[in-house]
């Protein structure tokens, strides 16, 4: 029997058919939970992130951090493993991984038209009729994006499954029967081709990882044994960026060669950057003198440090409550909340945060307020760029060996 993937639209029944078939054909269905779930004990990235990512969902601090490209890497990674061992019914945004080129893979789309997902939904939830339609549109934005990213397609494009049902002309059971009976059909046995896609998917997904960790986002295929590495980021060190790529992807098993080459996006404007896993690549700057805010900025992205910014202490404590940097860098006086009161919150809440003060109207008092409260280090403007940037250094070891137990690199005390 063929694995299956199942995507799907929502109020269109199709958590019961998916049941139904992984029941009828007795195979163990995997959701998009239990995936992220392995992806998270597997490499350590928190759930939440990677549930924002199959959302559709972007940090402020992407640019820097590859976030949403490393994340779609480690689930691109499990669902290869996944698919090399049993025969399961998949279900979710986790199927749009799968490429159309391993044809031993039953794919299938469950969708009914919108007024009747609506009417669905107003029963469901038990709500009117615009409400129901402003839940269907989120529900379909989060897919549309979702599959944009990984396919640059449409979700509900025919061309990406074997079958596409609609569930408001055939009902529950018919459904099944006719996914099952699909199932076991002749036209999905493996051949060579098809189990040569599947190793050349895996072995694709393990080298974008691998770059991943690296710091790098290229987009990698595979085909026997040989990987394409392409650039779509333009840089002025390319032979060397090359290089470094080729030797990363050249140490995975199972490589027998690496060839690189640059994608139609290398022309557009933007450039490469390369993760420095040694410097903060989320800080939140905050403060209210925006051109003196900006040029820090853009100072610090010189120095790969990736930056978003805030002007005053509730914009901050707003960012945090959506995404947690891993430095911050607070001026004290600013209108509303003033950055002692934001300190304050911020370490109640946000203990894994380290927040360095950086202020042109502070008094020793204040210093001494700010070190009780837990400030990482009190640093006086006009401030040398270079003791900042090794303070931030210093405050980021001690967030990642906080993190890390293990890590020998023990970061310096504040100051």
């Amino acid at each position: 029997m063929s694995a299956i993937r199942i995507f799907s639209g929502t109020y269109c029944h199709a958590e019961e058919i998916v049941h139904a078939v992984a029941q009828t054909l007795g195979s163990r269905l995997l959701g998009d939970s239990d995936v992220v779930g392995r992806v998270a004990e597997r490499f350590g990235v928190a759930q939440k992130k990677l549930e924002r990512t199959l959302a559709g969902g972007v940090s402020v601090f992407n640019n820097f951090t590859h976030e949403k490209q490393h994340n779609t890497s480690y689930l691109r990674l499990e669902i290869a493993r996944l698919l090399a061992g049993d025969d399961y019914v998949f279900a979710g945004f986790c199927t749009q991984l799968v490429p159309p080129e391993i044809s031993h893979i039953l794919s299938v789309c469950i969708i009914a038209d919108f007024d009747d997902r609506c009417a669905n939904a107003m029963q469901q939830r038990n709500v009117s009729n615009s409400e129901a339609r402003r839940i269907v549109q989120k529900d379909d934005e989060s897919r549309f994006l979702w599959t944009d990213h990984v396919l640059g397609k449409s979700p509900w494009d025919s061309n990406l499954y074997d079958l596409l049902i609609p569930t408001n002309h055939l009902d529950v059971s018919g459904a099944v029967e006719l996914i099952c009976e699909n199932a076991v059909s002749a036209v999905l046995k493996p051949t060579e081709t098809s189990l040569r896609a599947m190793k050349d998917f895996c072995l694709a997904a393990e080298v974008e990882v691998a770059l991943g960790k690296a710091g790098h986002d290229v987009t990698v295929t595979a085909k026997a044994a040989k990987v394409t590495l392409t650039i779509n980021k333009h840089t002025i060190m390319l032979s060397r960026l090359e290089d470094d790529l080729r030797k990363i992807a050249g140490r995975v098993e199972g490589v027998a060669e690496a060839e690189t080459k640059v994608g139609p996006g290398f022309y557009q404007p933007g450039v490469y950057r390369q993760l420095d896993p040694e410097m903060p690549g989320r800080v939140l700057l905050v403060d209210d003198e925006k051109e003196f805010v900006q040029t820090l900025s853009e100072r610090l992205q010189m120095r790969d440090m990736g930056s978003t910014v805030a002007y005053d202490g509730q914009q901050a404590l707003s960012l945090l409550s959506e995404e947690e940097p891993e430095v911050i860098v607070l001026d004290l006086r600013m209108p509303g909340i003033d950055g002692i009161e934001v300190l304050r919150r911020i370490k109640q809440e946000h203990q894994n945060v380290e927040v360095i003060v950086l202020t042109g109207h502070g008094s020793e008092k204040d210093r001494e307020v700010c070190m009780e409260l837990g400030a990482f280090a009190y640093l006086q403007k006009p401030v040398d760029m270079e003791r900042l940037s090794q303070t931030m250094q210093q405050a980021y070891r001690k967030v990642k060996a906080r993190a890390d137990p293990n890590d020998a690199d023990h970061a310096k005390e504040g100051q």
